[in-house]
């Protein structure tokens, strides 16, 4: 019999783990592609997903951005203050439901926003680069299943 707190022989053995790792890494590079920024990785998906919804004629709201993001509302709280604070996005009561805000990029959020985005994409090429194209396709559509099977749990 085993001695073993752990269901796995090695670290390696177990999911989870090895997806801490790779979040951890990533998000290492993620990181040091911001900082010369002094944007905070919460702060640029908040920007990234405020602009995916105008570029699809959609005017976000906090929880919009909560949903498609999967942030929890608190940091997406935090880093909307933050970048109203720091005049890269706008607020202003929603038309169509005066509980909610609408949240929209300035002109500086959308420019630096977009500079941003191209960084970010440039980080994940090269972090996913160590797998084929075909890889990457099976890596997105298992992502999507633990995504949506995460969803339906919470």
């Amino acid at each position: 019999m085993s001695s073993s707190s752990f269901g796995f022989e090695t670290p390696e053995d177990s999911p989870g783990f090895l997806l801490w790792q790779t979040t951890v890494l990533w998000q290492r590079a993620i990181k040091k592609a911001l900082d010369v920024y002094h944007i905070a990785h919460a702060q640029f998906v908040v920007l990234a997903n405020t602009l995916w919804f105008e570029e699809h004629q959609q005017t976000p709201t906090q929880i919009m951005i909560v949903r498609m993001s999967k942030l929890d509302k608190m940091t997406v709280s935090k880093a909307l203050k933050k970048l109203v604070n720091d005049g890269l996005v706008g607020r202003v009561e929603n038309s169509l439901d005066t509980r909610a805000k609408s949240i929209s990029l300035t002109p500086q959020g959308k420019q630096l926003t977009i500079t941003l985005i191209a960084r970010v994409e440039a980080v994940d090429e090269t972090y996913f680069s160590g797998i084929s194209t075909q890889e990457r396709q099976q890596l997105l559509g298992l992502f999507s299943k633990l995504i949506g099977r995460a969803a339906v749990n919470t």
